[in-house]
Protein backbone atom coordinates (compact mmCIF):
# COMPACT_ATOMS: atom_id res chain seq x y z
CA UNK A 1 0.00 0.00 0.00
CA UNK A 2 2.73 2.62 0.58
CA UNK A 3 4.33 1.81 -2.62
CA UNK A 4 1.45 2.60 -4.45
CA UNK A 5 0.78 5.97 -2.28
CA UNK A 6 4.82 7.10 -3.13
CA UNK A 7 3.39 5.96 -7.07
CA UNK A 8 0.07 8.05 -6.91
CA UNK A 9 2.27 10.83 -5.34
CA UNK A 10 4.87 10.59 -8.16
CA UNK A 11 2.11 10.88 -10.62
CA UNK A 12 0.56 13.76 -9.65
CA UNK A 13 3.89 15.54 -9.06
CA UNK A 14 5.07 14.42 -12.98
CA UNK A 15 1.30 15.69 -14.13
CA UNK A 16 1.72 19.38 -12.22
CA UNK A 17 4.85 19.78 -13.49
CA UNK A 18 3.86 19.28 -17.03
CA UNK A 19 1.06 21.30 -16.92
CA UNK A 20 2.69 24.39 -15.42
CA UNK A 21 4.97 24.54 -18.33
CA UNK A 22 1.82 25.23 -20.69
CA UNK A 23 -0.43 27.03 -18.24
CA UNK A 24 2.30 29.44 -16.38
CA UNK A 25 1.95 32.17 -18.60
CA UNK A 26 4.54 35.33 -19.19
CA UNK A 27 3.78 38.12 -20.65
CA UNK A 28 4.56 38.80 -24.18
CA UNK A 29 8.21 40.28 -25.04
CA UNK A 30 6.88 41.84 -28.70
CA UNK A 31 8.01 38.65 -30.58
CA UNK A 32 4.85 37.99 -31.70
CA UNK A 33 4.12 36.49 -35.23
CA UNK A 34 1.46 36.98 -37.96
CA UNK A 35 0.26 35.44 -41.07
CA UNK A 36 0.52 38.96 -42.61
CA UNK A 37 1.75 42.06 -41.67
CA UNK A 38 -1.55 44.02 -43.27
CA UNK A 39 -4.76 42.78 -43.58
CA UNK A 40 -6.66 44.05 -46.66
CA UNK A 41 -10.39 43.42 -46.67
CA UNK A 42 -10.78 44.46 -50.65
CA UNK A 43 -13.46 46.99 -51.39
CA UNK A 44 -16.67 47.11 -49.75
CA UNK A 45 -19.69 49.37 -50.78
CA UNK A 46 -20.95 51.88 -48.15
CA UNK A 47 -23.20 50.10 -45.62
CA UNK A 48 -22.68 46.81 -46.61
CA UNK A 49 -20.82 44.67 -44.55
CA UNK A 50 -17.96 42.88 -45.79
CA UNK A 51 -16.75 39.19 -45.62
CA UNK A 52 -15.23 37.73 -42.90
CA UNK A 53 -11.13 37.82 -43.00
CA UNK A 54 -8.76 36.07 -40.87
CA UNK A 55 -5.51 36.58 -39.20
CA UNK A 56 -3.38 34.34 -37.56
CA UNK A 57 -1.04 35.00 -34.31
CA UNK A 58 1.58 32.94 -33.65
CA UNK A 59 3.92 32.34 -30.70
CA UNK A 60 7.22 30.52 -31.58
CA UNK A 61 8.49 30.92 -28.04
CA UNK A 62 8.61 27.56 -25.65
CA UNK A 63 6.89 29.18 -22.93
CA UNK A 64 2.31 30.25 -22.87
CA UNK A 65 2.74 34.38 -23.23
CA UNK A 66 -0.07 37.19 -22.18
CA UNK A 67 -1.03 39.52 -24.00
CA UNK A 68 -2.32 42.25 -21.51
CA UNK A 69 -4.15 43.83 -24.58
CA UNK A 70 -5.35 43.10 -27.96
CA UNK A 71 -7.90 46.46 -29.66
CA UNK A 72 -8.63 48.30 -32.33
CA UNK A 73 -5.96 51.41 -33.00
CA UNK A 74 -9.88 53.58 -33.10
CA UNK A 75 -10.59 51.84 -30.39
CA UNK A 76 -14.62 51.56 -29.52
CA UNK A 77 -14.87 54.65 -32.47
CA UNK A 78 -13.52 52.10 -35.09
CA UNK A 79 -15.33 50.66 -37.80
CA UNK A 80 -13.93 47.67 -38.28
CA UNK A 81 -14.84 44.82 -35.80
CA UNK A 82 -13.38 41.48 -34.26
CA UNK A 83 -14.01 38.21 -32.54
CA UNK A 84 -11.08 36.56 -30.40
CA UNK A 85 -12.40 33.25 -29.39
CA UNK A 86 -15.60 33.30 -30.19
CA UNK A 87 -16.21 36.35 -28.35
CA UNK A 88 -16.74 39.85 -30.71
CA UNK A 89 -15.70 43.28 -29.54
CA UNK A 90 -12.94 46.05 -30.20
CA UNK A 91 -10.75 46.12 -27.11
CA UNK A 92 -9.38 42.66 -25.38
CA UNK A 93 -7.64 42.07 -22.45
CA UNK A 94 -5.31 39.20 -21.37
CA UNK A 95 -5.12 37.05 -24.62
CA UNK A 96 -3.06 33.86 -23.47
CA UNK A 97 -1.66 32.51 -26.58
CA UNK A 98 0.01 28.33 -25.12
CA UNK A 99 3.58 27.78 -26.19
CA UNK A 100 4.42 26.56 -30.00
CA UNK A 101 0.60 27.23 -30.34
CA UNK A 102 -1.47 30.29 -32.60
CA UNK A 103 -4.45 31.82 -32.33
CA UNK A 104 -7.13 33.11 -35.09
CA UNK A 105 -8.22 36.86 -35.05
CA UNK A 106 -11.35 37.14 -37.43
CA UNK A 107 -12.19 40.83 -38.72
CA UNK A 108 -15.17 42.53 -40.21
CA UNK A 109 -16.08 45.76 -41.30
CA UNK A 110 -19.19 47.62 -42.45
CA UNK A 111 -18.47 51.69 -43.61
CA UNK A 112 -20.56 54.35 -43.90
CA UNK A 113 -19.16 56.47 -47.23
CA UNK A 114 -20.30 59.52 -46.15
CA UNK A 115 -18.72 59.77 -42.83
CA UNK A 116 -15.33 59.16 -43.75
CA UNK A 117 -13.18 61.65 -45.31
CA UNK A 118 -11.13 58.99 -47.35
CA UNK A 119 -12.15 56.17 -49.63
CA UNK A 120 -9.32 54.04 -48.37
CA UNK A 121 -10.14 53.46 -44.70
CA UNK A 122 -7.44 52.08 -42.31
CA UNK A 123 -7.01 50.75 -38.72
CA UNK A 124 -4.90 48.32 -37.09
CA UNK A 125 -4.94 45.67 -34.21
CA UNK A 126 -2.52 46.34 -31.74
CA UNK A 127 -0.90 44.13 -29.77
CA UNK A 128 0.64 46.06 -26.17
CA UNK A 129 2.57 44.27 -23.46
CA UNK A 130 3.93 47.31 -21.65
CA UNK A 131 7.19 48.60 -23.63
CA UNK A 132 6.66 45.78 -26.45
CA UNK A 133 4.07 46.78 -28.84
CA UNK A 134 3.24 45.60 -31.96
CA UNK A 135 0.46 45.90 -34.80
CA UNK A 136 -0.90 44.54 -38.25
CA UNK A 137 -2.88 47.13 -40.71
CA UNK A 138 -6.32 47.09 -41.99
CA UNK A 139 -7.00 48.56 -45.42
CA UNK A 140 -10.52 48.67 -46.78
CA UNK A 141 -11.60 50.59 -49.97
CA UNK A 142 -15.31 51.99 -49.90
CA UNK A 143 -17.01 53.17 -52.30
CA UNK A 144 -20.36 55.08 -52.97
CA UNK A 145 -23.17 53.35 -55.09
CA UNK A 146 -26.75 53.91 -55.82
CA UNK A 147 -29.02 51.20 -54.83
CA UNK A 148 -31.74 49.92 -56.37
CA UNK A 149 -34.35 47.02 -54.60
CA UNK A 150 -37.73 46.58 -54.04
CA UNK A 151 -39.92 47.88 -51.72
CA UNK A 152 -41.74 46.76 -48.60
CA UNK A 153 -45.17 47.24 -47.44
CA UNK A 154 -46.10 47.95 -43.62
CA UNK A 155 -46.24 44.34 -43.52
CA UNK A 156 -42.76 43.59 -44.69
CA UNK A 157 -43.32 42.06 -47.69
CA UNK A 158 -41.11 42.64 -50.65
CA UNK A 159 -42.26 43.86 -53.90
CA UNK A 160 -42.65 41.41 -56.72
CA UNK A 161 -43.01 41.69 -60.14
CA UNK A 162 -45.11 39.16 -62.67
CA UNK A 163 -43.52 37.58 -65.67
CA UNK A 164 -45.42 35.17 -67.52
CA UNK A 165 -43.68 31.91 -68.03
CA UNK A 166 -43.37 31.26 -72.12
CA UNK A 167 -45.16 28.64 -73.83
CA UNK A 168 -47.17 27.54 -70.60
CA UNK A 169 -49.49 30.62 -69.91
CA UNK A 170 -48.76 31.11 -66.44
CA UNK A 171 -47.04 33.77 -64.20
CA UNK A 172 -44.49 33.22 -61.69
CA UNK A 173 -43.61 36.16 -59.34
CA UNK A 174 -40.06 37.51 -58.77
CA UNK A 175 -38.71 40.11 -56.17
CA UNK A 176 -38.47 43.05 -58.33
CA UNK A 177 -39.17 46.60 -58.86
CA UNK A 178 -39.85 48.47 -62.31
CA UNK A 179 -38.70 51.67 -63.22
CA UNK A 180 -41.33 54.35 -63.35
CA UNK A 181 -39.69 56.15 -66.36
CA UNK A 182 -37.19 56.38 -69.13
CA UNK A 183 -33.91 55.86 -67.35
CA UNK A 184 -29.91 56.32 -67.41
CA UNK A 185 -27.64 54.62 -65.26
CA UNK A 186 -24.52 57.06 -65.29
CA UNK A 187 -21.30 56.46 -64.66
CA UNK A 188 -21.30 58.83 -61.90
CA UNK A 189 -20.74 55.87 -58.89
CA UNK A 190 -21.90 52.29 -59.09
CA UNK A 191 -25.59 50.78 -59.09
CA UNK A 192 -25.96 48.20 -56.86
CA UNK A 193 -29.31 46.01 -57.56
CA UNK A 194 -31.38 43.80 -55.72
CA UNK A 195 -34.13 41.83 -56.96
CA UNK A 196 -35.16 42.28 -60.79
CA UNK A 197 -35.02 45.75 -62.23
CA UNK A 198 -37.61 45.81 -65.22
CA UNK A 199 -38.24 48.52 -67.35
CA UNK A 200 -41.82 48.80 -68.55
CA UNK A 201 -43.38 48.81 -71.94
CA UNK A 202 -42.86 52.02 -74.33
CA UNK A 203 -39.82 53.17 -71.74
CA UNK A 204 -36.31 53.00 -72.43
CA UNK A 205 -33.35 52.25 -69.98
CA UNK A 206 -29.95 53.27 -71.11
CA UNK A 207 -26.28 52.93 -69.78
CA UNK A 208 -23.63 55.06 -70.29
CA UNK A 209 -20.29 54.34 -70.85
CA UNK A 210 -17.86 54.00 -68.03
CA UNK A 211 -21.12 53.04 -65.71
CA UNK A 212 -20.37 49.71 -63.27
CA UNK A 213 -23.47 47.85 -62.57
CA UNK A 214 -23.58 45.49 -59.80
CA UNK A 215 -26.16 42.88 -59.19
CA UNK A 216 -27.14 40.57 -56.01
CA UNK A 217 -27.53 36.99 -55.39
CA UNK A 218 -31.57 36.40 -57.52
CA UNK A 219 -31.18 39.86 -59.12
CA UNK A 220 -31.16 41.04 -62.74
CA UNK A 221 -32.79 43.19 -64.94
CA UNK A 222 -36.10 42.43 -67.29
CA UNK A 223 -37.21 44.12 -70.21
CA UNK A 224 -40.32 44.29 -70.88
CA UNK A 225 -42.68 43.84 -74.26
CA UNK A 226 -42.04 47.17 -76.11
CA UNK A 227 -39.50 48.28 -73.59
CA UNK A 228 -35.67 48.82 -75.17
CA UNK A 229 -32.25 48.57 -73.36
CA UNK A 230 -29.13 50.85 -74.59
CA UNK A 231 -25.85 50.04 -73.32
CA UNK A 232 -23.35 52.51 -74.56
CA UNK A 233 -19.97 51.10 -73.60
CA UNK A 234 -17.09 52.71 -75.42
CA UNK A 235 -13.46 51.52 -76.56
CA UNK A 236 -11.26 51.52 -73.29
CA UNK A 237 -14.25 53.11 -70.92
CA UNK A 238 -16.40 49.46 -71.06
CA UNK A 239 -19.54 49.18 -69.05
CA UNK A 240 -18.71 46.64 -66.36
CA UNK A 241 -21.82 43.86 -65.20
CA UNK A 242 -20.96 41.50 -62.88
CA UNK A 243 -21.83 40.80 -59.38
CA UNK A 244 -22.13 42.21 -56.05
CA UNK A 245 -19.25 40.41 -54.27
CA UNK A 246 -16.23 42.37 -54.63
CA UNK A 247 -13.85 40.38 -53.44
CA UNK A 248 -10.77 38.53 -55.11
CA UNK A 249 -12.08 35.19 -54.36
CA UNK A 250 -15.32 36.14 -56.09
CA UNK A 251 -14.37 37.64 -59.48
CA UNK A 252 -14.49 34.54 -61.47
CA UNK A 253 -16.92 32.59 -60.09
CA UNK A 254 -20.49 31.68 -61.96
CA UNK A 255 -23.72 31.85 -61.02
CA UNK A 256 -23.74 35.06 -58.71
CA UNK A 257 -26.85 36.67 -60.00
CA UNK A 258 -29.29 36.26 -62.72
CA UNK A 259 -29.64 37.55 -66.14
CA UNK A 260 -30.18 40.20 -68.65
CA UNK A 261 -33.86 39.01 -70.03
CA UNK A 262 -34.60 40.87 -73.06
CA UNK A 263 -38.47 39.49 -72.99
CA UNK A 264 -40.39 38.83 -76.05
CA UNK A 265 -41.62 41.91 -77.72
CA UNK A 266 -38.67 44.01 -76.12
CA UNK A 267 -36.88 46.28 -79.32
CA UNK A 268 -33.95 47.60 -80.84
CA UNK A 269 -32.21 46.58 -77.73
CA UNK A 270 -28.31 47.62 -78.15
CA UNK A 271 -24.87 46.53 -76.31
CA UNK A 272 -21.97 47.90 -77.13
CA UNK A 273 -18.13 47.72 -75.47
CA UNK A 274 -19.52 45.82 -72.72
CA UNK A 275 -18.21 43.31 -70.03
CA UNK A 276 -21.07 40.32 -68.49
CA UNK A 277 -19.51 38.29 -65.63
CA UNK A 278 -20.78 35.56 -63.60
CA UNK A 279 -24.40 35.37 -64.03
CA UNK A 280 -26.52 32.58 -64.20
CA UNK A 281 -26.98 33.32 -68.00
CA UNK A 282 -25.37 36.06 -69.49
CA UNK A 283 -28.81 36.84 -71.67
CA UNK A 284 -31.57 35.89 -72.70
CA UNK A 285 -33.08 36.90 -75.80
CA UNK A 286 -36.36 35.90 -76.54
CA UNK A 287 -39.24 36.91 -79.65
CA UNK A 288 -37.92 37.39 -83.25
CA UNK A 289 -39.81 41.12 -83.31
CA UNK A 290 -38.82 42.22 -86.73
CA UNK A 291 -37.30 40.27 -89.29
CA UNK A 292 -35.44 43.47 -90.87
CA UNK A 293 -34.90 44.75 -87.16
CA UNK A 294 -32.68 42.33 -84.66
CA UNK A 295 -34.17 42.16 -81.83
CA UNK A 296 -30.31 42.78 -80.10
CA UNK A 297 -27.44 43.95 -81.62
CA UNK A 298 -24.68 43.34 -79.64
CA UNK A 299 -21.20 44.43 -80.21
CA UNK A 300 -17.53 44.37 -79.13
CA UNK A 301 -18.62 42.91 -75.57
CA UNK A 302 -17.27 39.75 -73.70
CA UNK A 303 -19.52 37.21 -71.69
CA UNK A 304 -17.50 34.96 -68.96
CA UNK A 305 -18.15 32.70 -66.45
CA UNK A 306 -22.04 32.04 -67.34
CA UNK A 307 -23.30 28.75 -64.78
CA UNK A 308 -25.95 28.04 -67.61
CA UNK A 309 -25.50 29.50 -70.94
CA UNK A 310 -23.60 33.02 -71.98
CA UNK A 311 -26.48 33.97 -75.01
CA UNK A 312 -29.39 31.90 -74.79
CA UNK A 313 -31.64 33.28 -77.87
CA UNK A 314 -35.06 31.75 -78.80
CA UNK A 315 -36.72 32.56 -81.42
CA UNK A 316 -34.76 35.80 -81.49
CA UNK A 317 -33.59 38.19 -83.77
CA UNK A 318 -29.44 38.67 -83.07
CA UNK A 319 -27.02 40.73 -84.99
CA UNK A 320 -23.62 40.34 -82.79
CA UNK A 321 -19.91 41.55 -83.66
CA UNK A 322 -16.96 41.64 -82.16
CA UNK A 323 -18.23 38.96 -79.87
CA UNK A 324 -16.54 36.99 -76.79
CA UNK A 325 -18.13 34.80 -75.20
CA UNK A 326 -16.18 31.47 -72.43
CA UNK A 327 -16.57 29.53 -69.67
CA UNK A 328 -20.23 29.01 -69.45
CA UNK A 329 -21.95 25.59 -68.07
CA UNK A 330 -24.15 24.45 -70.23
CA UNK A 331 -23.41 26.43 -74.02
CA UNK A 332 -21.58 30.11 -74.81
CA UNK A 333 -24.28 30.43 -77.90
CA UNK A 334 -27.46 28.64 -77.65
CA UNK A 335 -29.63 29.37 -80.86
CA UNK A 336 -32.93 27.96 -80.30
CA UNK A 337 -36.50 27.35 -81.31
CA UNK A 338 -35.54 29.12 -84.57
CA UNK A 339 -34.93 32.72 -85.62
CA UNK A 340 -32.70 34.77 -86.96
CA UNK A 341 -28.77 34.85 -86.17
CA UNK A 342 -25.57 36.66 -88.03
CA UNK A 343 -22.45 36.86 -86.04
CA UNK A 344 -19.45 38.13 -88.00
CA UNK A 345 -15.84 38.28 -86.52
CA UNK A 346 -16.85 36.48 -82.71
CA UNK A 347 -15.27 34.43 -80.79
CA UNK A 348 -17.67 31.28 -79.12
CA UNK A 349 -15.41 29.46 -76.47
CA UNK A 350 -16.32 26.91 -73.97
CA UNK A 351 -13.14 26.25 -71.54
CA UNK A 352 -15.41 25.21 -68.54
CA UNK A 353 -13.73 23.03 -65.92
CA UNK A 354 -16.23 23.65 -62.79
CA UNK A 355 -17.97 20.39 -63.30
CA UNK A 356 -19.27 17.74 -66.13
CA UNK A 357 -20.31 20.05 -69.31
CA UNK A 358 -23.37 18.06 -71.77
CA UNK A 359 -24.04 20.68 -74.34
CA UNK A 360 -21.07 22.30 -76.95
CA UNK A 361 -20.12 25.80 -77.32
CA UNK A 362 -22.49 26.24 -79.83
CA UNK A 363 -25.97 25.29 -80.20
CA UNK A 364 -28.53 25.73 -82.96
CA UNK A 365 -31.73 23.83 -83.61
CA UNK A 366 -35.28 24.98 -84.89
CA UNK A 367 -37.52 23.55 -81.95
CA UNK A 368 -39.27 22.94 -78.50
CA UNK A 369 -40.69 20.54 -76.88
CA UNK A 370 -43.14 19.61 -73.92
CA UNK A 371 -44.99 17.02 -72.16
CA UNK A 372 -48.99 15.75 -73.47
CA UNK A 373 -50.25 12.75 -71.34
CA UNK A 374 -46.10 11.44 -70.88
CA UNK A 375 -45.72 12.25 -74.60
CA UNK A 376 -43.29 14.05 -75.87
CA UNK A 377 -44.49 17.17 -78.36
CA UNK A 378 -42.01 18.65 -80.69
CA UNK A 379 -42.98 21.80 -82.30
CA UNK A 380 -40.86 22.81 -85.29
CA UNK A 381 -40.31 26.70 -85.68
CA UNK A 382 -38.25 28.37 -88.79
CA UNK A 383 -34.88 28.49 -88.54
CA UNK A 384 -34.53 31.86 -90.98
CA UNK A 385 -30.88 32.28 -90.78
CA UNK A 386 -28.22 31.32 -88.51
CA UNK A 387 -24.97 32.76 -90.34
CA UNK A 388 -21.37 32.90 -89.26
CA UNK A 389 -18.84 34.73 -90.90
CA UNK A 390 -15.37 34.75 -89.57
CA UNK A 391 -15.90 33.17 -86.05
CA UNK A 392 -13.78 31.01 -83.66
CA UNK A 393 -15.99 28.02 -82.39
CA UNK A 394 -13.45 26.15 -79.70
CA UNK A 395 -13.30 24.46 -76.12
CA UNK A 396 -12.27 21.65 -74.43
CA UNK A 397 -14.58 18.96 -75.68
CA UNK A 398 -14.16 17.36 -79.51
CA UNK A 399 -17.37 18.40 -80.47
CA UNK A 400 -18.27 21.90 -79.94
CA UNK A 401 -20.76 22.81 -82.45
CA UNK A 402 -24.24 20.84 -82.56
CA UNK A 403 -26.73 21.47 -85.25
CA UNK A 404 -30.06 19.81 -84.42
CA UNK A 405 -32.93 20.02 -86.92
CA UNK A 406 -36.33 19.34 -86.89
CA UNK A 407 -38.58 18.40 -89.61
CA UNK A 408 -41.33 20.50 -90.75
CA UNK A 409 -40.08 24.27 -90.79
CA UNK A 410 -37.47 26.40 -92.52
CA UNK A 411 -33.79 25.52 -91.64
CA UNK A 412 -30.81 27.75 -92.93
CA UNK A 413 -27.40 28.36 -92.11
CA UNK A 414 -24.19 29.11 -93.18
CA UNK A 415 -20.61 28.67 -92.03
CA UNK A 416 -17.94 31.37 -93.99
CA UNK A 417 -13.80 30.94 -92.71
CA UNK A 418 -14.65 30.09 -89.62
CA UNK A 419 -12.20 27.85 -87.28
CA UNK A 420 -14.52 25.19 -86.11
CA UNK A 421 -13.90 22.35 -83.01
CA UNK A 422 -15.58 19.58 -84.78
CA UNK A 423 -13.63 15.96 -83.74
CA UNK A 424 -15.69 13.26 -84.55
CA UNK A 425 -13.35 10.50 -84.02
CA UNK A 426 -16.29 7.88 -83.68
CA UNK A 427 -18.10 9.22 -87.15
CA UNK A 428 -21.57 8.91 -84.83
CA UNK A 429 -22.98 11.94 -87.32
CA UNK A 430 -20.92 10.71 -90.63
CA UNK A 431 -24.19 10.42 -92.01
CA UNK A 432 -26.12 13.59 -90.87
CA UNK A 433 -26.59 15.92 -93.57
CA UNK A 434 -26.09 18.77 -91.44
CA UNK A 435 -22.31 18.08 -91.00
CA UNK A 436 -20.90 17.26 -94.81
CA UNK A 437 -18.90 19.92 -94.20
CA UNK A 438 -17.86 19.92 -97.75
CA UNK A 439 -21.41 20.81 -99.08
CA UNK A 440 -21.27 24.30 -99.82
CA UNK A 441 -24.38 25.58 -99.73
CA UNK A 442 -23.60 25.40 -96.24
CA UNK A 443 -19.86 25.49 -95.27
CA UNK A 444 -17.67 27.55 -97.25
CA UNK A 445 -13.78 27.78 -96.87
CA UNK A 446 -13.96 26.89 -92.89
CA UNK A 447 -10.98 25.52 -90.86
CA UNK A 448 -12.12 22.34 -89.13
CA UNK A 449 -9.96 21.24 -85.81
CA UNK A 450 -7.26 23.53 -86.36
CA UNK A 451 -5.00 25.04 -83.54
CA UNK A 452 -6.88 28.93 -82.13
CA UNK A 453 -3.88 29.21 -80.08
CA UNK A 454 -5.69 31.65 -77.04
CA UNK A 455 -3.22 33.52 -74.86
CA UNK A 456 -4.97 31.88 -72.00
CA UNK A 457 -8.57 30.08 -71.60
CA UNK A 458 -9.34 29.93 -67.75
CA UNK A 459 -8.37 33.12 -67.91
CA UNK A 460 -10.77 34.40 -70.04
CA UNK A 461 -7.86 36.27 -72.50
CA UNK A 462 -8.85 34.43 -75.85
CA UNK A 463 -6.79 36.80 -78.09
CA UNK A 464 -4.80 34.51 -80.65
CA UNK A 465 -1.17 34.43 -81.00
CA UNK A 466 1.31 33.94 -83.47
CA UNK A 467 0.82 30.50 -83.85
CA UNK A 468 -2.99 30.29 -84.45
CA UNK A 469 -4.06 28.97 -87.94
CA UNK A 470 -7.16 31.73 -87.67
CA UNK A 471 -4.65 33.92 -88.93
CA UNK A 472 -5.05 35.37 -92.46
CA UNK A 473 -7.94 33.23 -93.34
CA UNK A 474 -10.99 35.95 -93.19
CA UNK A 475 -13.75 36.00 -95.53
CA UNK A 476 -12.82 39.51 -97.30
CA UNK A 477 -16.36 41.22 -97.07
CA UNK A 478 -17.03 40.08 -93.78
CA UNK A 479 -13.86 41.41 -92.67
CA UNK A 480 -14.70 44.77 -94.44
CA UNK A 481 -18.11 45.26 -92.75
CA UNK A 482 -16.31 44.85 -89.39
CA UNK A 483 -12.57 46.24 -89.98
CA UNK A 484 -11.67 47.07 -86.79
CA UNK A 485 -10.98 44.39 -83.77
CA UNK A 486 -12.57 44.19 -80.10
CA UNK A 487 -9.60 45.97 -79.04
CA UNK A 488 -10.16 48.91 -81.77
CA UNK A 489 -7.36 47.38 -83.81
CA UNK A 490 -7.03 48.04 -87.68
CA UNK A 491 -8.11 44.36 -89.30
CA UNK A 492 -4.90 43.10 -91.36
CA UNK A 493 -5.60 42.36 -95.36
CA UNK A 494 -6.42 39.41 -95.31
CA UNK A 495 -7.66 39.51 -91.33
CA UNK A 496 -7.82 36.82 -88.94
CA UNK A 497 -10.54 35.02 -88.37
CA UNK A 498 -12.08 35.70 -84.48
CA UNK A 499 -12.72 39.35 -82.34
CA UNK A 500 -8.94 39.49 -81.97
CA UNK A 501 -5.97 40.60 -84.52
CA UNK A 502 -3.42 38.17 -83.67
CA UNK A 503 -0.59 39.43 -81.52
CA UNK A 504 2.96 37.67 -80.16
CA UNK A 505 2.90 36.45 -77.22
CA UNK A 506 5.62 37.32 -74.31
CA UNK A 507 7.12 34.19 -73.10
Amino acid sequence: MRYLSLFLIAILILITSSCRKDFSSEFSTGKLQFSKDTVFLDTVFTNIGSSTYNLKVYNKSNNAINIPSVKLGRGENSMYRLNIDGKPGKVFENIEILAKDSIYIFIETTINYNTVTNPIYTDSIVFDSDSYLQDVKLVTLVKDAYFLFPSKNSQGIIETIKIGVDGTGENMNVNGFYLNENTTFTNEKPYVIYGYCAVPSAKILTIEAGANIFFHSNSGLIISKNATLNIEGELSNEVIIEGDRLEPQFSNIPGQWGAIWLRAGSKNNSIKNTIIKNASVGIISDSIGSASSPTLTIKNTQIYNSANFGILGRETNINGENLVINNSGQSSLACTIGGIYNFTHSTFANFWNNSFREFPTVIINNYYTYSDNNNQIIVAKDLFDANFTNCIIDGSNNIELIIDKAEGAAFNFSFKNNLLKFNDYNNNYAEVAEYDFTNTTYYQDNILNGNSHFKATQNNQLIIGETSDAIGKANLQGAQLVPKDILGILRSSPADIGAYQHITFDN
